[in-house]
């Protein structure tokens, strides 16, 4: 037995009795039995596959005899070597390749914990993805993804539902970045290969639906008498009066409110633009506040739900629907805005920080540090008053 020979037999697998490392043969695509002693006497055999991968020298194990034969370690040696013709790497099976579904999981729990508005952001990836994109790529691997699936997913929708449509794009290449991120695919599927080929459809801006400011004050007074719980009338009534985006009302917290300065300081976190913003509270407000401490519960929110929690958001569009006001809750900062352009003697951009809106010109954003806030203490009471 101490003669190597040309190609591995099972007899001489079962009976060698030297370590060492037996090759099978020139036609054995790598493939020999390493024979090492055992720690408690003995011999073990176990299968290697000797490639190379992206240029690299790489030993590939395939199990141990007798658990794998002579012969099952020759398939599985035929099939890393087909794999590797093919561009793919063997030591990835398919079994460790996730689906679609399940690399999307994956990205939803890396990014859910940086995004704003967690809940709400995560709700609607998985809606839209449900929609559209899991019925068609959701089993497959990510690796087997190709750009006519995207395109498959994307085209019905292009035209009809623009936006929707982006946004599926983008969070399917979110995915896929992911997978190349990890080394199991090579491209991203969903980016520059299409967008040649999806229609160059001009995209139709819709505008959130807001009242013509002059029936902003019959809307209040509506709201004031209606049935809905007392939470979130005052919750609505503050809205308007500060012009605030929902999500920035809806979860303000009593630590932000300064009564004595009239001011209510929103933190960065819970601002579009990413930076604290201060504003101005009118008398009206400030009437608000203090009805609304009658509310007050143990999580410190000004406007609790009925629960005693965070303000759902559907609850203040639900109340617009309940009412029939042809109006969306973001859609009364339209209302405010068309009310200071017409109506008020306010330089556009005290009207635009009244807004929190970012100076798109850096320059001209650079030299001016002030946020006006005096001067928009006097247009938000202007305000108030127009429509209380």
């Amino acid at each position: 037995m101490n003669n190597r020979p040309l190609m591995l037999s099972a007899t001489f697998v079962r009976n060698v009795r030297i370590p060492g490392r037996y090759g099978d043969g020139r036609g054995g695509l790598g493939l020999g039995l390493l024979v090492r002693p055992a720690l408690r006497g003995g011999l073990n055999r176990s299968w290697t596959q000797s490639v190379r991968i992206d240029g690299k020298a790489t030993s590939l194990g395939l199990g141990r005899y007798p658990v794998v034969t002579l012969a099952m370690a020759r398939e599985r040696a035929l099939e890393n070597a087909r794999a590797i013709a093919q561009g793919r790497d063997p030591r990835r099976s398919a079994r460790a390749v996730p689906t679609f579904a399940e690399a999307l999981e994956t990205v939803i729990g890396i990014h859910a914990p940086h995004w704003k508005d967690r809940a709400g952001s995560e709700r609607q990836w998985r809606s839209s993805l449900a929609a559209y994109a899991l019925p068609h790529i959701g089993a497959k691997t990510v690796d087997a993804v190709t750009s006519a699936d995207v395109m498959a997913v994307l085209l019905p929708i292009w035209s009809t539902k623009r936006v929707t449509a982006g946004r599926v794009r983008q969070r399917i290449g979110a995915v896929m970045k992911w997978a190349v991120a990890q080394g199991l695919r090579v491209d991203n599927p969903a980016g520059d290969a299409i967008s040649a080929a999806l229609p160059r459809t001009a995209a139709v801006r819709r505008h959130q639906r807001a009242l013509p400011h002059a029936e902003v004050r019959a809307a209040l007074a509506r709201v004031r008498g209606c049935d809905a719980s007392r939470g979130i009338r005052l919750a609505f009534e503050f809205l308007v009066l500060t012009a605030a985006r929902s999500g920035e009302v809806r979860n303000a917290r009593w630590e932000e409110i300064d009564r004595d300065g009239a001011v209510w300081t929103v933190p960065a976190d819970r601002m579009k633009n990413g930076r604290e913003h201060r504003v101005p509270l009118s008398d009206r407000a400030l009437e608000v506040l203090d009805d609304a401490q009658e509310l007050a519960v143990a999580g410190g929110w000004v406007f609790p739900s009925p629960r005693g929690r965070a303000m759902p958001q559907k609850h203040l569009s639900e109340l617009m629907h309940a009412l029939d006001v042809d109006a969306v809750p973001h859609g009364f900062r339209s209302s405010f805005r068309d009310w200071a352009a017409e109506c008020s003697d306010a330089p556009r951009e005290v009207c635009e920080l009244a807004l929190a809106h970012v100076n798109g010109d850096r320059v001209e954003a650079a030299y001016r540090r002030s946020d006006l806030f005096e001067r928009r203490r006097a247009l938000m009471a202007e305000w108030a008053a127009y429509v209380a």
